[in-house]
């Protein structure tokens, strides 16, 4: 019975891999068929498959070149937002002091593209007034009239002096009118440029209402978090938001005036507009105090618009706006030549390591290629569902981290057969040499593998975008090469131990006790070489040079001290 527990033992870990194999096809056949997003080929990035290239022009309020602090810092944010958005191997760089360029793998959505674009400046405005977002009325004929644009007789001075952002004093006569002939569906002039310091016409996104905005009291500087989620009480998807100490203390003083003008029936200046980009996102009504620092915005938001807008506004405002000067379509930067050397140079590292395991380990390198083809297996399939999850892409860096991988599973395998190896040298069985050689092995494996993850990591931290693809692929491999050391090269070598080829010694098989010079019975009596295999000659030779170079430094003292009590034991028999 405790023969076969471990037998038992492999065959049901090896069914686990099968399973494990078989969960990770079926998840991606689910993104393939069922969900249209997967694939069964790895996403390549842009180096090797080309993408979607937008330009985008930097433009200050008095038409000077934007400082290079504030183009650095638009494209910082403009990354944050791209890999938000789950694209990855994405090159964002800034251009001629006002430019910043983006390329992106692939072709980009109308979702990235609005993130890219969007410059997101957010501000907060009491509302004066709002109605439809027409500029016609229905004339005593009853037809519709449009109402006329102001002309310069129209007075331009507040009546008196406004004391807040909310008080009416803002509407001029000027300003009621160009109220009335402003039209959302053709506006004359883009409302996200008006000055933060003066009343502002915005309409909401569907143009259907227009809204006559007092000054900006917050800007998107005041927050630092949203996240989107659900109403607890109607369900409806929202954006939260929480702010900082100077935006909860502004904030707070703004929803007592609000709430104070809902409880005189001040109705719409109740209303506290949330503008994004000139664009009345909502405008809900205040209910009471806010002084936490943490208001919702609400509207007609969908689960992918509340994530979207609460990634932009949780990233931060641009500090320029950004007008598009191009977006075209851009060819790979090395090509498929590149990527075909790529793979043919793993393809001759696979080779070398075939060749090495057969002449050096015989039949026991089959084992080494049967781990590498699971091994590959694995990497692809969780590949193809990273990009589907995660919009990763291989880049030719993460090409090159599945190549050097290779070298590194190797080591795992050579580690531990050479434990099994030292074993029979001590006169073990088979099974016993496999047993204790992977109690050995696998601690000094782990060891070796921790340092490698440790340095994937810090490389994926530190290095530069162009090489955050080595370092994931290399700690994506080493990861996995553990998952097969364990799961399926141990199971099956106890397998193979007990199998009448491996288990028996076969010259063939890399486990033969006699090639491997396992010449003495244990560490302190050595077995000699009989009379009847002393004609052998050279191939005893080698196994007695073999067994020695083997030997720790102990063993040989050991040896010598033996040797030297039969030389005076045969000393002393003479002279008697």
């Amino acid at each position: 019975m405790a023969t076969s527990s471990p037998v038992r033992h492999a065959w049901r870990v090896l069914l686990g891999l099968v399973l494990v194999t078989g969960l990770l096809f079926g998840i991606n056949a689910l993104g393939v068929y069922v969900f249209k997003q997967s694939s069964w080929a790895p996403e390549l990035a842009l180096d090797l498959q080309g993408g979607t290239q937008i330009v985008l022009s930097a433009e200050t309020e008095d038409g000077a070149a934007p400082s290079s602090e504030q183009l650095d810092q638009a494209a910082a944010i403009i990354r944050q937002r791209v890999d938000a958005s789950g694209v990855a191997e994405a090159d964002i760089t800034t251009e001629g002091g006002r430019n910043i360029v983006v390329q992106i793998p692939g072709v980009a959505d109308q979702q990235t593209r609005e993130r890219i674009q969007s410059s997101a400046q957010l501000q907060f405005r009491p509302v004066l007034a709002t109605t439809a977002g027409t500029n016609t009325f229905v004339g005593e004929d009853g037809n519709e009239t449009a109402f006329p644009a102001p002309d310069d007789s129209v007075s331009d001075t507040p009546t008196a002096e406004p004391t807040d952002a909310s008080d009416l004093s803002w509407v001029t006569d000027r300003l009621a009118a160009e109220f009335q002939a402003y039209d959302c569906a053709n506006p004359e002039n883009d409302p996200s440029r008006a000055p933060q310091d003066e009343p502002l016409i915005a309409c909401d996104p569907t143009g259907q209402a227009k809204y006559l905005l007092g000054p900006t009291e917050l800007t998107g500087t005041a927050i630092t978090d949203a996240t989107a989620g659900r109403d607890p009480q109607s369900g409806a998807w929202l954006v939260q938001l929480t702010m900082n100490a100077d935006g909860t203390e502004a904030f707070g003083e703004v929803s007592t005036r609000l709430n104070q003008n809902r409880l005189e029936n001040l109705t719409p200046r109740d209303q506290f507009a949330f503008v994004l980009d000139g664009s009345v996102i909502s405008a809900p009504r205040m209910n009471g105090q806010i002084l936490d620092g943490r208001p919702s915005i609400s509207g007609d938001f969908d689960q992918d618009s509340a994530t979207a807008l609460a990634d932009q506004l949780k990233f931060g405002a641009l500090p320029l706006s950004f007008t598009v000067q191009s977006s075209d379509t851009i060819s790979a930067t090395l090509g498929t030549q590149q990527l075909q050397i790529g793979l043919i140079a793993g393809l001759i590292g696979l080779a070398l390591v075939a060749i090495y395991s057969l002449i050096v380990y015989r039949a026991l390198g089959s084992v080494i290629i049967a781990s590498i083809a699971v091994m590959a297996v694995l990497t692809y399939v969780i590949i193809c569902i990273l990009a589907w999850r995660l919009g990763f892409r291989l880049s030719l860096a993460g090409v090159a981290g599945l190549i050097v991988s290779i070298g590194f599973t190797a080591d795992s395998f050579i580690v531990y057969f050479e434990r099994i190896r030292d074993e029979l040298r001590d006169g073990k069985s088979i099974t016993s040499a496999v047993e204790d050689g992977w109690g050995r092995a696998k601690r000094t494996i782990y060891i070796s593998k921790s340092i490698n993850i440790l340095a994937a990591v810090v490389l994926y931290i530190l290095a530069d975008a162009t090489v955050k693809g080595f370092a994931f692929t290399l700690g994506l491999t080493t990861l996995i090469d553990v998952f097969i050391f364990v799961i399926f090269t141990h199971p099956v070598m106890q397998l193979l131990a007990r199998t009448k080829f491996f288990g028996g010694g076969h010259k063939l098989s890399g486990l033969d006790p006699e090639s491997l010079g396992a010449v003495y019975r244990s560490r302190s009596q050595f077995r000699a070489v009989s009379t009847a295999t002393a004609g052998r000659g050279a191939k005893n030779a080698r196994s007695r040079g073999e067994a020695d170079r083997r030997q720790t430094i102990a063993e040989r003292k050991r040896a010598e001290a033996l040797a030297g009590d039969r030389s005076t034991s045969t000393g002393s028999e003479g002279d008697a």
